[in-house]
C-alpha cells in the first residue's frame, strides 16, 4: 500500500504546508512508502488522484487542507477502487471530521497509517460528488459569499460562515423553491435553507443536519421556512448552529434518496462548499460508493451506535421519507 498526501499550501491561510515535516517524520517512523504532492492551484488535486486511480495501483490518498481539498480529492477518487480516501485536516473549516471527534484526531499521522477504512455514501449533485452536504437557496447564498468573509484577517471558518449569513439574511429577500423528494409531489416554499445531507455538519461548525449518517444509503433533507422577522432569527442562530431547529414549526425534516430542487430564477447551489448558480438540481445518495480512511484512534463503531441511538428517538417524531 502507498499512501499519497496531497497538500494544498493555500489551505489554513497559507499554513497547511508547515504540516509537511510532521507527515514525513510519521512515514518515516513507519516505514511506509509514502509521496507529498503540493498543489499548484484549483483542480490540481482532483487531476493528481484520478492519476493515482488510473495506476491501478493499491494507493491511500490524504486530502491535506481544509473541505475544498477533500472535495477535490474525493471527485477525482469516484470510480477507483484501487483507492481509499482520507484527510489530514489542515484547512479553516473542517467540517467532516467534526462527525468523528477532535479535530487533533486526525491530525495523528500515525494513527491515520495505522487506520481502516469503511465504505461510506457520497451525495451525486450534477457531475459532481459531494462527502457532507449540498444545499440551495439563501443557504447556499452564504456559502458563496462566505469565501469573500474567510479572506479577512483573524476570521475562522465558522466566523465567516456567520457573518456570511446574517448578511445574507439581510440583503436576500425571497427564496422561492418547488421541491420534491423522491419523485412524489412538488411542493413550493418560500425558505431559509434547503439542506441535502450525508454528515452533519458544514458551515465551519453549523450541525445543520443534526441527524445524518453516512452510510445508511439515505440522504436527510432538512427544510427551514422563511417566516420570522430578523430579530427572532438571528435569537435562533445558535441553536440552529448546536442542531435544534428539527423540532421548529417552520422545519421540514425528511429522510429518502433523492430531492430536486427547482427555481424561476438562476440561485445558488452549494456542493460542499463549492458553488454555481442554477434553476434546477437533483441531489442523489451514491449508496457504499467510496472507500474512507479512519485512523484508529477513532472508534467508528462506538460513534455509530450513538448515532443509532440518536436516531431512533426522532424516528418517533417524524415521519421520514423512505
Amino acid at each position: 500500500m502507498k499512501y499519497v498526501f496531497i497538500v494544498n499550501p493555500a489551505a489554513g491561510k497559507k499554513k497547511a504546508g508547515e504540516f509537511v515535516p510532521e507527515i514525513q517524520k510519521a512515514c518515516k517512523a513507519k516505514g511506509v512508502d509514502y509521496e507529498v504532492y503540493q498543489t499548484s492551484g484549483v483542480g490540481d488535486a482532483k487531476n493528481y488522484t484520478r492519476t493515482l486511480g488510473e495506476s491501478g495501483e493499491e494507493v491511500t490518498v490524504f486530502g491535506c487542507g481544509g473541505d475544498g481539498t477533500l472535495f477535490e480529492v474525493i471527485n477525482g477518487a469516484v470510480g477507483f477502487e484501487n483507492l481509499t480516501v482520507g484527510t489530514l485536516p489542515l484547512g479553516s473549516g473542517n467540517d467532516f471530521v467534526r462527525n468523528f471527534g477532535k479535530k487533533k484526531d486526525f491530525l495523528d499521522v500515525i494513527s491515520q497509517l495505522e487506520g481502516e477504512s469503511r465504505k461510506i455514501d457520497l451525495i451525486k449533485c450534477g457531475d459532481k460528488y459531494a462527502i457532507s452536504q449540498c444545499s440551495m437557496g439563501l443557504d447556499a447564498e452564504v456559502c458563496a459569499k462566505q469565501a469573500a468573509f474567510k479572506k479577512l484577517p483573524l476570521i475562522s471558518g465558522e466566523m465567516a460562515y456567520t457573518l456570511s449569513l446574517v448578511f445574507c439574511f439581510l440583503t436576500k429577500s425571497s427564496n422561492v423553491f418547488e421541491i420534491s423528494i423522491d419523485d412524489g409531489e412538488f411542493e413550493t416554499y418560500d425558505l431559509l435553507f434547503s439542506l441535502c445531507g450525508n454528515a452533519r455538519y458544514y458551515g465551519g461548525g453549523y450541525k445543520g443536519i443534526p441527524l445524518a449518517i453516512c452510510d445508511d444509503g439515505y440522504l436527510d433533507f432538512v427544510i427551514v421556512k422563511k417566516d420570522m422577522p430578523v430579530i427572532k432569527f438571528l435569537k435562533l442562530m445558535n441553536d440552529y448552529k448546536a442542531g435544534k431547529h428539527l423540532e421548529w414549526d417552520r422545519t421540514v425534516y425528511r429522510r429518502g434518496k433523492k430531492m430536486i430542487v427547482r427555481s424561476k430564477k438562476f440561485s445558488a447551489v452549494n456542493v460542499d462548499g463549492e458553488c454555481e448558480f442554477v434553476k434546477e438540481r437533483t441531489f442523489e445518495v451514491v449508496p457504499q460508493t467510496i472507500n474512507f480512511l479512519f485512523p484508529s484512534n477513532v472508534d467508528f463503531d462506538a460513534i455509530h451506535g450513538a448515532w443509532d441511538e440518536e436516531n431512533k428517538v426522532y424516528e418517533k417524531l417524524f415521519t421520514f421519507a423512505v
